[in-house]
Parts: structure tokens; C-alpha cells; sequence
């Protein structure tokens, strides 16, 4: 009996790379390779070595091929979705000239206020890229690189993101998708295309960027002889352009315009974000005004302290992860690393609100509130600046994602503080999924959101309202409003 069709949706993170393999028809997954990553660096500093995510992905795809128990010559398509916003600079030969400066590399903080400025301001910016640099943004990397490693800046013959470095890896082409371009900083959500004049002030050369395919599913290229050789698949299979992990999970979300438009999600893991796909071209300085990988937009908003800030305090009381109660008058903005929104960069934790009756459960519950309220400001922020509120979207499920979806008191925290209605997604890999989709929609030539809307990922528990604590919210604004200043 001939073996059904199988895609590959690779989920490069900054922790690991994740290989899911999945009928191609139905979207069922059939296994899941894992490899891990490492994260060099202090005092700001996060790079990785592009070349131990090539390693990684060739790892994943074995381990998956191997755990599937599916022959390599039923693999049809691959698509990889890769962390956003990471400067990765290559020689001529394609090799990687340094390690790659990360999205949470947080050095770039001053450049990225110098670009700000340098064009006119924040408006300036959200008028061209829908998006003020902070120092997540990969402008703001390339301006820091120039700065202070002028000779590896000189070098560049190529520039990439790392979903881009990967996919010229499989199919030897140069080439990216909307999505993840739209968090460069050079490419323009207004013209759907690079901006010259940005390219000029960032004293970059268009040659040395990837070429920008239609969407995240079309197809830019084949897998190569050496790239299969190096993965164990046929040669000659679809390479689709994939794109960024926010944008994947969108995808498998099945949201998008041949989906879901208008409705928010809230992702918790390494960072926080909240985002929706919308026909919305949202021009806010407080949101990254992303495009979609499917020809729609992706506003989003970021927070660099989600689970692991909670977990560093989880560790430092001796408590797991469900130990908490709820803060009292407590309150924790657990900003460990800086923090992205509110624009905080220099930013540490901070903690108030303590009395003799305080307990250790509810300093860690403080840090989950604190974490929570941060992302679900960002929403509303994101609501509003989509006019989105308006159209009903706040009556609409919030759809929660990321590891802490799966976590008893983060799901409940959020509940507790948005008093919105939750759907939790019974798939645990959405990036995968969503890259998944892109590999499957690269070889039948469909939209990659109706593909991912027909397996029926996006699909999960519904959970009702609970009443919403205000006390807890006002709080927790207060602090946050009032202590900006010093946090900055």
C-alpha cells in the first residue's frame, strides 16, 4: 500500500528546532524530532551559531523521520518558520561570518533609539514599517554590528534572518516571505516591498538581502542534492518560502483572510505576545505592525518576561510552578531581562506591596499577575490601535497559546485578570503546524490558512468568563505607571 503524502514543518526557535511531520491531507502529525540550540551570552548579549541550527534541523528531521516510521521518499514539502528579528551576516560563500545577534540580544537598545530619531521619529517609522525600531529589531542589530564590528558589517555579503539562512540552506536560493521581513525594519508594510530610503539611512545593500516571495507558502525553490543528502530526504521535493514563528502560528491558528480575521491571541512562552490577523494596516508606535505571511497584517505586541521571569521566581522561593495564590497587595513586575512593552530595555524587576502577612505562594502568584498584566496591556493596546474593539472583537474568545497555555495557574491568572472567555488549542506545536501547512500549501499550490483551517488545528477547549479582578489590575497599572520612570 502506497504511503500517504507527508510535509515537514520546522519550528526553529531559540531554544531548539522542531521537525513535525504530518499528513500531508489531513494535517494529522505523525512525529515530532527535537533538537536543542545553544544561547551564548551576559550582560545583554544573546547570539547563537547558525550553523548549530542547520545541525539541529538536520537532527530534528531524523529523529522525526525515525519516530513516524514513514519511508523518506513520502516526504513532499518542507517549510521552515524561524525566531524573529536575528541578524544572521554571511561571506560570499554563505558562511556565517559571526554568531547570529539574537532577538532578545538587548545591546542594541541605543542604536535602535538613534534610528528612531534619525528618520523623524516614531511616526515616521510606523508610517513606512508599521513598526518603531526597538532593539529586538533587526535594523537595530545591523546598526550595532556596524558600530562595533565594522569589519564583519564590511564583509556582509549577504544579510539574513534566520528562517531565511535556513531556508537557503535547503533549497540554495535567497529568499523570504512578507512576515518575517515586516520585522527587519527595511522592508515597508506600506509598499509591501524593501525601502530604499530605509536601505540608504541603514547604509545597506539590497543585493545582499533575500529576495521577498508573494506569500510563506510559495514555493522558492527545491531541496537540493546536498541539502538531502545532509537530511536524508529526496531531492527535488517543495521548499516554501516559509517565514517567522509569530506568523506560523498564525497560520495554524487558521488565522488569516482565508480564516479567522479580528481575533486576538495570546502566546505564552520564552516572551509574551498578543497578536491577530486582521485587513487592518495599523500605524501604532506602541505595537510591531507586522504583515502576515498570507497578504493580511499581523500587529503585534511583545513582552520580553513571560515564563521564564516567572520561573527564575518559582526557583528563587522554592516553590513549582502551581504553588501560587494569588498576590495580594503585592505586586512583581518581573522584568529580569529588560523589557520590550512597555519599551524598558534597561529595565529589572520590581517588587512592592510586601507585609508581615506575605507569603511566599503569593510572590510567586504576584509574578504571574505581573506577567499577565503586562500582555494582556499589550493587548488592549493592540485592540485598540486596530480599532478592533469596535467590531466585538473583545467579546471574542481570547485563543491562549505557548507553553503556559498548558500550565493550571497561568491559564487561570489570565482568566482571572482579562474576565474574557478563553479557547486553549488542543495542538501543542502550532509553529510547527502552521509551517506544516506552508510546506503542504507549497505543493498543492492552496492557501496555506485554508489548509490549516481544513486540518482543523486551531481547534481547542472553550472556557467561560470568570468575573474579572479589577482590584488586582488597578493595582498592578498603578505601580507599573508610576514606578516607569525609574524602571527606564
Amino acid at each position: 500500500m502506497p504511503q500517504a503524502p507527508v510535509v515537514i514543518g520546522v519550528d526553529s526557535s531559540t531554544q531548539s528546532t522542531k521537525a513535525l511531520l504530518a499528513d500531508a491531507e489531513t494535517g494529522r502529525p505523525l512525529a515530532v524530532g527535537r533538537a536543542p540550540h545553544r544561547v551564548d551570552g551576559a550582560a545583554g548579549a544573546r547570539e547563537s551559531d547558525p550553523e548549530l541550527w542547520w545541525r539541529a534541523l538536520c537532527e530534528a528531521v531524523a529523529a522525526g523521520l525515525k519516530e513516524a516510521g514513514v519511508a523518506a521518499s513520502a516526504v513532499t514539502g518542507i517549510a521552515v518558520a524561524g525566531q524573529q528579528h536575528g541578524l544572521v551576516v554571511l561571506d560570499r560563500a554563505g558562511r556565517p561570518l559571526r554568531p547570529a545577534l539574537l532577538w532578545n540580544d538587548t545591546r542594541s537598545a541605543p542604536q535602535a533609539a538613534a534610528l528612531t530619531e534619525a528618520l523623524g521619529g516614531p511616526a515616521a517609522w510606523t508610517a513606512r514599517t508599521g513598526s518603531v525600531p526597538v532593539a529586538a529589531v533587526t535594523a537595530a542589530k545591523w546598526r550595532w554590528l556596524q558600530e562595533n564590528e565594522p569589519a564583519h558589517a564590511s564583509a556582509a555579503a549577504g544579510v539574513r534572518l534566520p528562517h531565511d539562512f535556513l531556508t537557503e540552506r535547503l533549497a540554495g536560493v535567497a529568499a523570504t516571505d512578507p512576515g518575517d521581513a515586516s520585522g527587519t525594519g527595511w522592508y515597508s508594510t506600506a509598499t509591501g516591498s524593501y525601502d530604499p530610503g530605509l536601505l540608504e539611512l541603514l547604509g545597506l545593500d539590497a543585493h545582499s538581502l533575500p529576495e521577498v516571495a508573494a506569500t510563506g507558502a510559495t514555493r522558492v525553490g527545491s531541496l537540493t542534492v546536498r541539502a538531502a543528502e545532509a537530511l536524508g530526504l529526496p531531492a527535488g521535493i517543495a521548499v516554501a518560502a516559509g517565514t517567522g514563528d509569530n506568523m506560523a502560528a498564525a497560520v495554524g491558528l487558521g488565522l488569516g483572510g482565508a480564516g479567522l480575521l479580528d481575533h486576538p491571541v495570546l502566546s505564552l512562552g520564552t516572551s509574551g505576545t498578543a497578536f491577530a490577523a486582521t485587513r487592518t494596516r495599523p500605524a501604532s508606535p506602541t505595537l510591531s505592525g507586522f504583515a502576515a505571511t498570507d497578504g493580511t497584517f499581523l500587529p503585534l505586541a511583545c513582552t520580553l518576561n513571560c515564563t521564564l521571569a516567572v520561573d527564575k521566581v518559582a526557583a528563587l522561593l522554592g516553590l513549582g510552578r502551581d504553588d501560587a495564590e494569588p498576590g495580594g497587595e503585592a505586586v512583581l513586575l518581573p522584568y529580569l531581562d529588560g523589557e520590550r512593552t512597555p519599551d524598558l530595555p534597561a529595565a529589572a524587576g520590581l517588587l512592592t506591596g510586601l507585609r508581615h502577612t506575605t507569603t511566599g505562594p503569593q510572590l510567586l502568584g504576584a509574578a504571574y499577575e505581573g506577567a499577565v498584566f503586562t500582555a494582556l496591556r499589550a493587548l488592549d493596546d493592540l485592540l485598540r490601535a486596530c480599532g478592533l474593539d469596535a467590531a466585538g472583537a473583545a467579546a471574542r474568545p481570547l485563543r491562549l497559546i505557548g507553553g503556559g497555555a498548558r500550565g493550571r495557574t497561568w491559564v487561570e491568572t489570565v482568566r482571572r485578570l482579562s474576565g474574557r472567555p478563553l479557547i486553549v488549542p488542543r495542538a501543542t506545536e502550532l509553529v510547527a503546524l502552521g509551517a506544516a501547512a506552508l510546506a503542504a500549501a507549497a505543493v498543492s499550490g492552496a492557501d496555506p490558512v485554508a489548509t490549516a483551517g481544513a486540518w482543523g488545528t486551531g481547534e481547542g477547549a472553550a472556557l467561560e468568563p470568570v468575573a474579572r479582578d479589577t482590584a488586582a489590575w488597578e493595582r498592578i497599572a498603578s505601580v507599573l505607571d508610576r514606578a516607569a520612570p525609574v524602571l527606564g
